[in-house]
């Protein structure tokens, strides 16, 4: 993990500034109050999984609330997972409060206002999973009921999310950057078995047909990715019901809907190829053909408005001799060819699932692409967020 803050490096007078700046800048901004702003010391330390973050944080006593005006300044659209590994900590947010004591998780949402409170004269510490909303595969509504409440982290499935976060918070691995990309979606997967384990509990109709037929479905969709093919109507072919009847199930079990989810899996997989150096002697397009997107043509996707350039993408420079007439046929071109293509073509993206236009790979004539396979990889993430499920 990187430290990211630490206030034994600064002033007393400073330390609770620089703390709110820090927050706000790496999770989202909140209003922080302490009862001593002298006597006031924190830490935090960070690491990325992916699209995730884990962080562990330590600090005294202290109030921190997100009311509809720090959320308009700036939402990343978070659920927040945190597991109390010192002192009490309490939250309430959407009419719900607890006391959580050490040991236990609490799940918050950083779209709706909350207040957290840590009392007491000894440093309270947790660690901290952050993940984007749209990664986790059940319903927003039936979720936001599981907000502000201490779920058991010592005990049933819930001790197995709080041993995974404690290592990660113990700095006890090293992982590179393609194990933070893996671990992302261990994260996510224990996250959400714990929370419909809590679901499941508390509110009998997750174990209803309906919800049945929906598991069943995302099993299906997930074994079949690799299927040009698979799309809203063939998989409601598939479990005998008709395309409206599936896109009403998800409209009930799924926060995205059904060509969206395909798509962002697809782009998941497709990413996580991309940063597996086992997978070099692949190329791009064909990792995009392993994951469904067929008839890939190298060709722009996404312009950019001339006054609104990407500002995160470099502007490579490209060998004319390569661009020249590559058109659709590259992909057949021997093992040089390969090589320029995959320093020099970028982004893998659908044009959109279920529907009769094909995805796309990028020429290498468009300079605003990424030309390092690194590069493809944030590039991906860069596309899918500007791609929210319909």
């Amino acid at each position: 993990m990187l430290t990211v803050f630490d206030s034994a490096t600064i002033a007393p007078r400073e330390r609770l500034d620089a703390w709110r700046e820090i927050t706000a800048a790496s999770m989202a901004p909140t209003a922080i109050d302490v009862p001593d702003p002298e006597a006031f010391t924190a830490r935090l330390r960070a690491m990325p999984l992916g699209n995730a973050q884990v962080a562990t944080l330590a600090y005294t006593a202290l109030t921190a609330r997100r009311s509809m005006r720090e959320i308009r300044r700036s939402d990343p659209e978070y659920y927040e997972v945190g597991l109390i590994r010192a002192g009490r900590q309490g939250i309430e947010q959407n009419d719900t409060s607890a006391l959580v004591p050490r040991g236990n998780l609490v799940l918050w949402d950083s779209s709706v206002p909350y207040e957290a409170i840590v009392n007491g004269t000894s440093l309270a510490e947790s660690a901290l999973l952050q993940f984007p909303k749209r990664m986790l595969p059940l319903p927003v509504r039936q979720v936001t009921g599981l907000c502000a409440v201490s779920l058991p982290g010592t005990e049933d499935i819930g001790s197995l999310l709080a041993a995974f976060l404690a290592s990660l918070a113990d700095d006890r691995t090293r992982c590179t950057e393609r194990d933070t990309l893996r671990l992302e979606t261990i994260a996510v997967d224990l996250t959400t078995a714990v929370l419909a384990h809590h679901l499941e509990r508390e509110n009998p109709p997750l174990r209803s047909p309906t919800h049945t037929l929906y598991l069943r479905i995302i099993a299906f969709i997930e074994e079949n990715l690799h299927h040009p093919e698979l799309r809203p109507a063939t998989i409601a072919a598939a479990h005998r019901i008709s395309p409206r009847h599936l896109h009403r199930i998800f409209q009930q079990h799924h926060p995205a809907g059904v060509a969206a989810h395909i798509r962002t899996r697809r782009l998941d997989r497709a990413r996580r190829d991309l940063a597996d150096h086992r997978l070099d002697h692949l190329t791009i397009a064909t990792i995009a053909r392993r994951w469904g997107f067929s008839r890939p043509r190298l060709q722009p996707r996404l312009p950019t408005p001339r006054r609104h350039p990407t500002p995160r993408l470099p502007q490579p420079r490209l060998d004319p001799d390569f661009a020249h007439g590559c058109g659709g046929e590259c992909l057949g071109a021997g093992p040089a060819r390969h090589q320029a293509q995959r320093a020099q073509i970028g982004q893998v993206e659908e044009r959109g699932v279920g529907d009769d236009r094909a995805p796309v790979a990028a020429h290498p004539g468009d300079r605003r692409l990424p030309r390092h396979r690194d590069q493809v990889v944030r590039h991906v993430e860069v596309v899918r967020r500007r791609r929210p499920g319909r």
